[in-house]
C-alpha cells in the first residue's frame, strides 16, 4: 500500500511551509531515512526523511511555493505497485495533526458541526481577547496577521487607532492619514520605474509580527550602565592561551560575548525575582537561566538559546554558542533550540555600535543590549585619571513583572561580574 508524503507542522507557530529544495524526483527510488525534500518555515529550513522505502511518485509539491500543513506533497510505492494516477494533489492529511483511532472517526455530519463550532469562535490570542473585551470590539470583523488568520494583539491596537481616526477625521482627510503609507498607497509616493517589488519570507513576517505585538503589548522601559572590561579582557586571554590542543586546535576559543552570556546568566540566577515571565493568568519563576542569544541570518534574525547556562563552564558555553551559530546562519536549527528563554543577549559590539536598545521577545522579561568595548578617560582605584577599556550595556525590562529597582539590581549584579570575571570562575 502506498505511504503518504506530508508537509509536517515543525513550528507550533508553523501554518504553511515552502519546499525549498527536493533531494528526488518522480521515479526515484528511495530509503526510509533519506533525506526527501528540505522545507523553509518561518525561521530555519528542516530536512524531511523519507517515511517509507520504495519508488516517489505523485511529487505534487512545488519548490518556492507555500503549502499548507498536512498537505500531501508526494506518495511512496512499493516496487511494482500500481500508481494511483488520480491521487489528489495537496490534500491537507487527516493524520497531519492529531490522527483518531478509526473507532473515534467522526461522522460527515459530526466533522460538520464541530468545523462549524470551530469557524463561529474567532482565533485570537489570550492577550488580544483581554484588549477586545477592554475597547468593546468584535473580533470576529477583525482581520488576524497572526498564523491561519489568528487574530493578535497588534491587530486590536490598530484596529482602534483606525476607529479612533475615523470618528475623529473627515472623510475626505481620511486618504491622507499617516497610517495609509503602511499599504500599497505607499507606492504612490514613489515615481514609477524607481524602485522593485520583493515579496516578503515568512521569516520576515513572522520578524514584523512579533516586534510590533511585543513593542505594542509589553511595557518596556531602560537603564544603562557602563562596564570596564580591562579584567575581563585580560583573564579570556589567559583562558584561551591555556586551553589544551586537539592535534594543534584549541578545544575552545572565548569570545567577549561568551563572558558576557555567562555573566547574565548568573546575574538572572542571583536575581531571581527578575528571571520571569509574565502570563495574563500568572507570574512564571524560573528555575534555570535560559539566555537567547540574537544571531544574524540571512534575511532577518534568531535567537538560539543557551539552556542553563548559569551551570555550565564558559568552554562549553563557547562552543555550544559557536555549533548554534553555524547551525542558525545554515537554517538547520530544531524548533526546541530557539524556542522558549527566559532572558537574551543582542551583541552588535563587533559592527562598532556604542549603545543601543533592544525589543524584548516574550516569553522573555528582560534583553541586554550590548555596545563595543573602547577605550575611554576613566578614574583609577588611586583616584588618578587614566585610560580604561570600557562597555556600554543597555537592559530592557518588561515593566509589568520588573520594576525599575529590581532591573537595577539585575544590571548591577552583571556589571559586578564583568568587572570581577574572576567570580564567574567559582
Amino acid at each position: 500500500m502506498a505511504t503518504e508524503v506530508i508537509l509536517p507542522k515543525v513550528d507550533m507557530d508553523m501554518a504553511t511551509g515552502k519546499i525549498s529544495k527536493w533531494f528526488f524526483g518522480e521515479g526515484d527510488a528511495v530509503k526510509e531515512g533519506d533525506v526527501l525534500f528540505e522545507i523553509e518555515t518561518d525561521k530555519a529550513a528542516m530536512e524531511i526523511d523519507a517515511p517509507a522505502s520504495g519508488v516517489l511518485r505523485n511529487v505534487t509539491g512545488k519548490e518556492g511555493v507555500d503549502i499548507p500543513v498536512g498537505s500531501a506533497v508526494a506518495w511512496i510505492y512499493a516496487e511494482g505497485e500500481a500508481v494511483n494516477e488520480t491521487a489528489v494533489p495537496l490534500a491537507p492529511s487527516a493524520t497531519a495533526e492529531s490522527p483518531l483511532p478509526v473507532s473515534e472517526a467522526k461522522t460527515p455530519a459530526a466533522e460538520l458541526a464541530v468545523e462549524q463550532k470551530v469557524d463561529s469562535v474567532p482565533r485570537a490570542t489570550p492577550l488580544a481577547r483581554r484588549l477586545a473585551r477592554e475597547r468593546e470590539l468584535d473580533l470576529a470583523r477583525l482581520n488576524g496577521s497572526g498564523p491561519r488568520g489568528r487574530v493578535v494583539s497588534a491587530d486590536v491596537v490598530s484596529n482602534t487607532v483606525v476607529d479612533a481616526g475615523a470618528q475623529a477625521v473627515p472623510a475626505a482627510v481620511q486618504s491622507e492619514a499617516p497610517g495609509s503609507i503602511a499599504g500599497e498607497n505607499a507606492l504612490r509616493h514613489f515615481p514609477e520605474g524607481s524602485y522593485e517589488l520583493q515579496a516578503h519570507s515568512s521569516m520576515r513576517r513572522t520578524i514584523a509580527r512579533r516586534l510590533v505585538e511585543a513593542k505594542s503589548s509589553v511595557p518596556h522601559f531602560y537603564l544603562a550602565a557602563d562596564c570596564r572590561l580591562d579584567a575581563l579582557l585580560k583573564l579570556r586571554a589567559e583562558l584561551n592561551a591555556a586551553a589544551p590542543l586537539v592535534e594543534t586546535v584549541p578545544v575552545y576559543r572565548l569570545s567577549v560575548n561568551d563572558l558576557v552570556i555567562k555573566a547574565y546568566a548568573l546575574a538572572l540566577a542571583g536575581v531571581p525575582d527578575a528571571n520571569v515571565s509574565w502570563t495574563d493568568e500568572h507570574l512564571v519563576r524560573h528555575s534555570h537561566s535560559d539566555v537567547g542569544v540574537a544571531v544574524s541570518v540571512p534575511g532577518g534574525l534568531i535567537t538560539p538559546i543557551i539552556r542553563q547556562a548559569e551551570q555550565k563552564s564558559l568552554s562549553t558555553i563557547s562552543n555550544e554558542m559557536k555549533d548554534l551559530a553555524v547551525r542558525a546562519k545554515a537554517g538547520k536549527l530544531k524548533p526546541s533550540e530557539y524556542q522558549g528563554g527566559t532572558g537574551a543577549v543582542s551583541n552588535l559590539g563587533m559592527y562598532g555600535v556604542k549603545e543601543f536598545a533592544a525589543i524584548i521577545n516574550p516569553p522573555h522579561s528582560t534583553i541586554l543590549a550590548v555596545g563595543a568595548g573602547e577605550k575611554r578617560p576613566a578614574v583609577t582605584a588611586e583616584g588618578e585619571l587614566g585610560v580604561a577599556t570600557v562597555m556600554s550595556v543597555t537592559l530592557s525590562t518588561d515593566h509589568r513583572v520588573v520594576d525599575g529597582a529590581l532591573g537595577a539590581e539585575l544590571l548591577a549584579k552583571f556589571r559586578a561580574l564583568i568587572e570581577n570575571p574572576l567570580s564567574m570562575l567559582v
